[in-house]
């Protein structure tokens, strides 16, 4: 078979040393046909990607403030760069978060319902300078969001910012124009603040900080505080993201919310995490339902650890990915972009992995497979890019999805078998039989002739 020549395949492999490596197309050219096929569909348009990205914690901030120079430039460019993985996006945290060196809010003032004390002077020590290194380097309209883990303790009933308990009644409103200050403190600072989710795991009592709504009290706070707050302030063009927490409830928490039209008039979309199981098919539902409103993956890594070198890091990663966005999100953030060799710092010893990993003795950057598999998609689903509806025969996962002048279409493929396996890839303009490595992920580049 006559290798074609507007195919460009990018490789990534646990059994080699390919890691989004540009291969040979002959490599993977089988030359006997498989009756299994995957097929795009180059007319039918899905959702436009808003882009990829991941999160500056306070923990990351710390760890990147002590590196030298060149090994900040290095992870700039490797996350943000035109080099590297083309990040767009980005979170961060309201007042501290578990990847914070310990609790702290923005105004610690008992009783100061006018935030006169409100500060964010500590976010200017290392977390303002990380961000304001990403947002120079990006070409890309960068859009952060932000979200909090806790009002200050003066605000909850338990009195603490851990531990659960709930936003006091008689706080709602000065807790509604917290959110606003942050955003215009954070403009001032030269960060744009794209969005905001109302809480982050709002179902979840944690040993770290954490605060508890119902869906009805979610949505009402959203109709009759924050929401308000917002126009009031003259922030409605700020995205207002509900839910921010794992698959499994997503469905009814956007319904409670969104079917209130009072609420659902402040609400962009809804927000979800995978530290629950998959539950994919709830990320369908809620687009089902709700066809106006946005979905975003808000969060997700590993738990337990660095875990360093595993191979099952990339692979989760880009089988999230790949079911999200064939179910209409768009947009998909990871969480720390840097952590240490123990998984953190983290105030309460909740201790993860990142797609980067510093070894802070000697500045070693260590890339896990997170990082790549990521970069299989960051790299080539550009901001702007829409998604194209596609037919899979095969037991892979694969995504498809076309630029915003539809001069290519890029197929994201991953094989998590211990076998190779092979197949027909029915693309755009061209028809050829591939095989696709063990563990590995693969995405086919397709350029697209003129007309």
């Amino acid at each position: 078979m006559k290798p074609p020549t507007n195919l460009s395949p990018y490789l990534s492999s646990m059994n080699n040393d390919n890691r989004l490596t540009k291969v040979n197309i002959k490599s993977l050219i089988k030359n006997k046909g498989s009756q299994k096929f995957i097929k795009i569909h180059k007319k039918n348009l899905k959702q436009t990607v808003l882009g990829f990205g991941g999160s500056f914690t306070e923990s990351s901030a710390s760890i990147y403030h002590d590196l030298s120079q060149t090994k900040k430039d290095e992870i700039i460019e490797a996350y943000f760069g035109e080099t590297g993985n083309n990040y767009s996006m980005g979170r961060t945290h309201i007042n501290s978060c578990d990847f914070s060196l310990e609790n702290y809010a923005h105004c610690e003032t008992p009783g100061d319902i006018d935030l006169k004390n409100f500060s964010i002077s500590r976010n200017k020590k290392d977390l303002i300078p990380f961000i304001k290194d990403a947002l120079r380097l990006t070409k890309n309209k960068f859009r952060i969001m932000a979200s909090p883990w806790s009002p200050p303790s003066w605000m909850k009933t338990n009195g603490q910012m851990n531990e659960g308990g709930k936003l006091k009644e008689e706080y709602k409103s000065a807790w509604a124009d917290y959110y606003c200050k942050f955003i215009e403190f954070y403009h001032g600072e030269e960060v744009p603040i794209w969005g905001i989710s109302v809480q982050n795991e709002p179902e979840a009592k944690q040993t770290w900080d954490s605060c508890l709504y119902t869906a009805e009290e979610e949505r009402d706070f959203i109709k009759y505080f924050l929401g308000p707050s917002l126009e009031r302030h003259n922030l409605l063009d700020k995205k207002v993201i509900i839910w921010d927490h794992n698959r499994d409830m997503m469905v009814e928490r956007a319904r409670t919310v969104l079917r209130d039209p009072e609420a659902a008039k402040f609400v962009w979309g809804t927000g979800f995490h995978w530290y629950c199981g998959d539950h994919f098919d709830n990320v369908q539902k809620v687009h089902d339902e709700f066809p106006d409103k946005n979905l975003i993956f808000t969060e997700g890594c590993q738990e337990g650890g660095p875990h360093l070198g595993s191979w099952d890091l990339g692979e989760r990663y880009a089988t999230s990915i790949i079911n999200d966005l064939n179910r209409w999100t768009v947009a998909w953030l990871d969480w720390n972009l840097i952590l240490n060799t123990q998984g953190g710092p983290n105030h309460v010893g909740n201790y993860c992995s990142a797609p980067m990993i510093v070894d802070t003795n000697t500045q070693e950057i260590l890339y896990q497979s997170s990082y790549y598999y990521i970069g299989h998609f960051s790299r080539f689903i550009k901001q702007g890019d829409s998604i194209l509806e596609i037919e899979n025969d095969t037991s892979l996962l694969s995504l498809s999805s076309v630029s915003k002048n539809r001069d290519k279409v890029n197929t994201v493929i991953l094989n998590k078998s211990n076998t190779s396996d092979s197949f027909t890839y029915i693309g755009a303009n061209t028809s050829i039989d591939l095989t696709i490595p063990e563990r590995s992920i693969l995405t086919l580049i397709e350029k697209l002739n003129d007309n």
